[in-house]
């Protein structure tokens, strides 16, 4: 079953297209990996989903209905969104700042709840932000900050999650824990998942499918192992490299004109 279906959208910024006649269909409880250069789109499509923007051309409907047909608040209950991380301005606490995203869920809009309270706590000590949890957001850095816009989403308790660069920020172990955090989500509550990444190998590594934009609204979609593959890689993004193998998934190492594994080293 499909929870999200994109037909022959094209949406582009000032005459120039950025996604050009994309369909595709994100089936329940699967998990996207969605990668291109900068420019490509990516943002684009996360927004196009949520709302925030509407196609130019096509169609887009979230669980059987026209994302344009629900009210923020209503597509709340379905979707929820880590954006790139950012500077907060406010000087709202972490838990505050989780705390938030139960808003869509209280019957009363003014006082949260046990099931408040409980989400927000598993939600902290899933993203590892428990510890400082009474913290103001702006006295973290960027990568701890990210984890608690995680945890922000996790509260939310939607079953589709998208997520614009989440691990960014992040150390390889932070990184490696929100990529397990995820997968556990998916296999074990069914949550369906979009998420942006630059990282080619943790999307071979724990995605089912695989969305690839390229530039004047190129796309590739399917397997990673079929749309991550060496030489569309290479097309897309404009670089040479090496693909191996572990195990049953492949991996890609780019290589620069300097690189000391390179075969043929510049003059």
């Amino acid at each position: 079953m499909s929870i999200i279906e994109m037909n022959k959208v094209t949406f582009g910024y000032e005459q120039q297209p950025v996604l050009k006649s994309l369909s595709l269909s994100v089936e329940t409880n699967s998990f996207w990996a969605v990668v291109g250069p900068n420019g490509a789109g990516k943002s684009t499509f996360l927004n196009l989903l949520c709302g925030q923007l509407k196609p130019d051309e096509g169609k887009v409907h979230v669980d059987g209905k026209p994302a344009s047909s629900y009210s923020s608040q209503q597509l709340a209950r379905i979707l929820s969104m880590v954006r790139q991380e950012f500077v907060p301005v406010f000087g709202f606490s972490v838990r505050q700042t989780v705390m938030m995203a139960r808003f869509y869920r209280r019957t009363s809009a003014l006082f949260e709840n046990a099931d408040d309270i409980k989400a927000v706590d598993a939600a902290l000590a899933a993203t590892d932000t428990a510890a400082f949890a009474d913290r103001p957001l702006g006295h973290l850095s960027g990568g701890e900050r990210q984890r608690v816009f995680i945890a922000r989403a996790l509260a939310q308790e939607t079953p589709v999650l998208l997520l614009d660069e989440p691990t960014s920020h992040l150390d390889l172990k932070h990184q490696i824990r929100i990529f397990d955090l995820l997968k556990q989500m998916q296999q074990e509550q069914g949550k369906t998942i979009l998420l942006v990444t630059h990282d080619l190998n943790m999307a071979a590594q724990y995605c089912d499918r695989a969305l690839l934009l390229g530039a004047g609204g190129a796309f590739f979609q399917g397997l990673p192992e079929q749309v991550l593959e060496s030489g569309q890689i290479q097309s897309i993004f404009g670089v040479q490299g090496h693909q191996g193998q572990l195990q049953q998934r492949k991996f890609f190492i780019p290589l620069g004109r300097f690189s000391m594994d390179r075969p043929e080293k510049p003059a």
